[in-house]
């Protein structure tokens, strides 16, 4: 499993300003966030770099993960980029923070909010994608 996409899940217990890069100050409201990103060479370290909150920032969701623990991550293996996919696929089913986390892209949003923990086995699989791994690094 080296190749494919991944969800990071936030819980955010209260208000928080965050300035995120060129985004500016963004308000992250108490909840469930759900970042869609992916990683074509080594899956499981780089989610694994998500949980560490010292480090070098890089990529929009850093400046939430440095200060924000992720609470776990779905691994979608997948030898075809298809975070694009994905997150297009949420955004049918949760509001989201407008250009975030895609810069690269076309998308709207590769950030997703949910007030309550979302259920998204179920999203997913019913999508076609295969979930295969939940992880939470220690």
């Amino acid at each position: 499993m080296n190749k494919g996409s991944y969800l990071l899940i936030v819980k955010v217990k209260k208000n928080v300003t965050i300035k995120v890069g060129r985004l500016g100050e963004i308000v992250f409201n108490p909840g469930y966030y759900i970042y869609v990103g992916s990683a074509m060479n080594n899956l499981v370290k780089r989610v694994k770099r998500h949980f560490d909150k010292n480090k070098k920032i890089r990529w929009h969701i850093d400046y939430l993960t440095s200060k924000i623990k992720p609470e776990k991550a779905i691994l979608i293996p997948s030898n075809e980029k298809i975070e694009c996919l994905v997150a297009k696929q949420l955004a049918k089913y949760f509001s989201f923070i407008s250009n975030f986390g895609c810069s690269d892209c076309s998308c709207e949003s590769h950030l997703f909010y949910s007030k309550s923990y979302p259920r998204l086995d179920k999203i997913l699989r019913n999508a076609g994608f295969n979930v295969l791994v939940k992880l939470v690094p220690k």
